[in-house]
């Protein structure tokens, strides 16, 4: 789903539940945190589960027929290693089952201006993952709202699906002001995920009025579990960010 949804506040559970990658990306998140993972993933109907790339072949063997979706991370989380680098992560990842891949924007070009070369960087993983979900962290918090811009830009050049806001891992993560951005710039064209420290029922529903179309969330169930007249919310699990 690309366009902006109308009338987020009407959102049932199973709706806001489809638009989330339930995530786990912390370096300590062991096997069995995985298979707890899409075990919560199947329960709940979420749209992905967001993991490392070496928990691919794990992931997909633990979502097996539930419908869910695979999604991995690729250049993560810093996004300043080598293209070749990141073609090969993502390569390998969707060949393991992955079917979605989240790469994170090469951040010292974006400072630099060099939209070019952030452009060609983004290009080569597409051309890497055949008809796999690409979205691109453009990691909001160390760019200036014109460089937000421009990066969602060169990802719509770059034939990207999504642009994302964040990794969780930096020194900030999805406002709903930078959603908005992220939205007027690419309209209907490209979706937009809120990700990072997106943890209640409240600020997942604003995202999506503001313009996300996918939220990325270690706080999934906590999130689900605090809609007004729904059980108390629960703690997040290891691993949330």
């Amino acid at each position: 789903m690309k366009a902006p949804i109308a009338h987020a506040e009407q959102l049932s559970v199973a709706q806001v539940a489809a638009l989330i990658d339930h995530t786990l990306l912390k370096p300590v998140a062991t096997p069995g945190d995985i298979k707890q993972l899409c075990q919560e993933a199947r329960q709940h109907a979420f749209a992905t589960v967001c993991v490392n790339s070496s928990y691919v072949p794990l992931a997909r063997q633990e979502l097996a027929g539930s419908g869910v979706g695979v999604c991995t991370v690729v250049g993560f989380p810093l996004g300043v290693c080598a293209t070749h680098a990141k073609v090969a992560e993502a390569t390998w990842a969707v060949a393991q089952g992955a079917q979605e891949v989240d790469m994170v924007v090469h951040l010292g070009l974006a400072k630099a201006g060099d939209w070019k070369g952030v452009a060609a960087d983004i290009a080569g993983v597409r051309r890497s993952i055949g008809k796999a979900l690409l979205k691109v962290i453009i990691e909001i918090c160390y760019l200036s709202d014109e460089e937000k811009v421009q990066a969602c830009r060169a990802a719509a050049r770059a034939e990207a699906d999504f642009v994302k806001t964040s990794t969780g891992f930096a020194i900030a993560g999805a406002t709903v002001a930078d959603v908005a951005l992220m939205r007027q710039t690419v309209g209907k064209k490209l979706g937009v995920k809120a990700a990072g420290g997106v943890s209640s029922w409240q600020e997942a529903i604003a995202m999506i009025q503001a313009g996300a179309t996918r939220l990325g969330t270690s706080r999934g169930v906590q999130i689900l579990a605090g809609r007004p007249g729904g059980a108390p919310a629960q703690k997040p699990g290891k691993g949330s960010y």
